[in-house]
């Protein structure tokens, strides 16, 4: 079963740049309500795309540079990265059938 993976400053380039599929990064902070209800959500579509796709989690509060590169305003912001590069981004909270649509107009095996 497939875990979220959190991800920091230190390994961010490996973890999300350097992965051969896709990632989806959770920009999130443990004192954001919306981001813990986006977590059982995250937490079933690591498991449910294992293989097919990456779930990473940056806290925006121990990770601040990560957040500013990606320009995180709001919480949860959801940014889909492919090949090291950013295709598509969400922010606030969407519940699962919307997500999986939104990633699969991006990554077709996701569907």
């Amino acid at each position: 079963m497939a875990r979220i993976v959190v991800a920091t400053e230190g390994n961010f380039e490996s973890e999300v740049l350097r992965a051969d599929v896709p990632v989806l990064v959770d920009f999130s902070a443990e004192w954001c309500a919306p981001c813990r209800m986006m977590e059982v959500t995250l937490e079933e579509i690591a498991a449910e795309r294992a293989g097919k796709l990456k779930v990473v989690r940056v806290s925006v509060d121990e990770s601040p540079a990560v957040a500013t590169r990606y320009g995180v305003q709001g919480l949860p912001t959801l940014v889909l990265v492919q090949d090291g590069r950013p295709v598509t981004r969400l922010t606030g909270y969407i519940s699962k059938q919307r997500l999986l649509q939104r990633l699969g107009d991006h990554v077709w095996e996701l569907r």
